[in-house]
């Protein structure tokens, strides 16, 4: 009894710490009516731990206590930051600043400016609320070295974020995070870390224009189709005003925008989860569709680094999957006569392995995330499943949802001329390469320790067989393999004709456990197609219920 009274006092003690530096009227009024109503169990989730800095950067919700996204979090986070590249030789370096329309972005990104500034490095602040590939490309252009978007791209509503991309204009990767973190975590006093008003630069729109000229390499030739009829929705993000000027610089018919979504809010009011995945969150866009009858639907996620992609049917409109744009993406690049090397992470689909290879262009698999897509060597493309696409490495090392829609309208308006749809599109290529069916399981919680007691049954009984398939390959991505450096994921080969795959890992960005699941069914001829897409699902389905049981959940 005495050590619980000990262990509260403590947290108290902690608490008024933390609220005597904190330099956030909001979330300083937030920690002291929770010191006030003596709320140990909520003052020991917030003081638990500290917010951990890795690959992701840092994300997590918005509140008082280092356990929250805060001023004082993004204070030291810059402030270690600082230290890491001043002791890389970067005294004096330019740091590039960009930021969303969350809650507290822009406090997030006037802190780090402040902080750089103070520290002895050079801070440019971009202008205003702007899609996260113009801070990717704005890093390279302006010569910086390095570069942070406050941003929580699509994560719900209550959450920020903090992403760090080094000189070269990609994410940070290990050592480069924990050495990061370690100079965090030497941030011992606020007042210690200079923050000066001012003497950073506030950009003007020429870093933006910049970018929309970049998107000129995006569309060759020049003299390509453009006719293609469009509904666009932003999701209440930051893509809408920058995609209607690439859609109008490249000579596209001006997208219908769905209003409800049109302007930034980072209250997400029309949907659930601000992510285009996510049931419901496409619905507005499907009726507008509906309404005004568009060739294609376009949605990017509240940062504008995804796209995502729509197509009529008999039924109505249909989400393509990511590994659908990602190979149709391809097959557009590689009609245009691009080389390089076609790259995608191993949660995607293998048909993008097999477009490259009857293309005669290098293929390469990496970890999740486009911190390591950006990295392979010779990228011409990349894309992620999870409606990532990376069509202009040269402009923009990380996935980009604008010039992903300006290539996505491309193609639709080179096969409008033709008659055809992206629809006809995938059809050809399964009948090229075989089906590839693609699904996914994925498990939001609440508490943590679910997705690693899951993962934990996996390692300590894999399945000998899903839906009915021998599991004749089973790998512990923990250890590494050949090509790939360790990673928290799990990777099983089915035996069988339907080369089936799957893949399970936590998520990096959210309280998420996901399986990523492919099979490719045999198509001999047009006809084969619909009877091959059920039999598609009806493995996928039996396999997403065999490894539920697997995983306990």
């Amino acid at each position: 009894m005495q050590e619980q009274a000990q262990a509260q006092d403590d947290l108290i003690i902690r608490a008024q710490a933390w609220l005597a530096e904190d330099p956030d009227p909001e979330t300083a009024a937030e920690l002291a009516a929770l010191i006030e109503a003596g709320d140990t169990a909520e003052l020991a989730d917030r003081f638990s731990g500290t917010l951990q800095f890795g690959t992701a950067g840092l994300r997590g919700e918005i509140g008082a206590g280092p356990m929250r996204m805060n001023r004082g979090v993004v204070i030291r986070a810059a402030a270690g930051l600082a230290a890491y590249l001043k002791a890389q030789g970067h005294d004096g370096g330019l740091v590039v600043v960009g930021y969303d329309a969350r809650y507290k972005s822009a406090d997030f990104a006037r802190d780090t400016a402040a902080v750089m500034t103070g520290a002895g490095l050079r801070a440019a602040l971009l202008p205003r609320p702007l899609p996260t590939p113009v801070l990717a490309y704005a890093i390279r252009h302006l010569g910086a070295v390095a570069g942070v978007e406050v941003t929580a791209s699509h994560n719900p509503p209550r959450d920020n974020g903090y992403k760090v991309y080094l000189g070269d204009g990609s994410q940070i990767v290990s050592p480069a995070d924990t050495e990061i973190a370690a100079q965090i975590a030497a941030v011992e006093k606020l007042a210690d870390v200079p923050r000066p008003e001012s003497g950073w630069q506030e950009l003007g729109d020429e870093v933006l224009e910049a970018y929309l000229a970049r998107t000129d390499a995006v569309l060759t030739p020049p003299g390509s189709p453009r006719g293609v009829r469009t509904v666009y929705t932003a999701m209440h993000g930051v893509g809408k005003d920058v995609v209607m000027a690439a859609f109008a610089r490249h000579g596209f018919p001006e997208p219908v925008l769905v209003a409800e979504q049109a302007e930034p809010d980072p209250a997400f009011p029309t949907v659930a989860f601000p992510n285009p995945e996510e049931p419901g969150a496409m619905d507005l866009a499907f009726a507008k569709a509906a309404e005004v009858g568009p060739d294609i639907v376009i949605a990017n996620d509240p940062d504008a680094d995804r796209c995502a992609v729509a197509v009529p049917t008999a039924d109505g409109w249909r989400m393509l999957r990511g590994d659908e744009v990602g190979a149709l993406l391809a097959a557009h690049l590689v009609h245009k006569g691009a080389r390089g090397v076609f790259a995608e992470s191993i949660v995607s689909s293998s048909l993008l392995g097999r477009i490259a290879e009857a293309a005669g262009v290098g293929y390469e698999e990496t970890l999740t995330g486009f911190k390591w897509i950006a990295r392979v060597e010779g990228l011409r493309y990349g894309y992620e499943e999870a409606l990532g696409y990376c069509v202009d490495p040269e402009g923009v090392r990380d996935k980009d949802g604008v010039t992903a829609a300006l290539l996505v309208a491309e193609l639709a308006s080179v096969l409008k001329e033709q008659g055809r749809t992206l629809t006809d599109l995938l059809d050809d290529l399964a009948m090229a390469h075989g089906l590839h069916a693609t699904d996914q399981l994925s498990v939001r919680v609440s508490d943590l320790s679910i997705i690693a007691d899951a993962m934990a049954a996996l390692r300590a009984q894999p399945p000998v067989s899903l839906a009915g398939l021998r599991v004749v390959s089973a790998e512990d991505l923990s250890k590494g393999t050949e090509t790939l450096p360790p990673t928290d994921g799990l990777r099983y080969y089915l035996d069988g004709a339907y080369k089936a795959r799957v893949i399970a890992r936590p998520s990096g960005t959210e309280p998420k456990l996901k399986c990523y699941l492919e099979v490719v069914v045999p198509v001999a001829e047009a006809s084969d197609l619909a009877p091959a897409r059920v039999r598609g699902q009806e493995v996928l389905d039996a396999i997403k219920k065999d490894l539920s049981a697997a995983m306990g959940i």
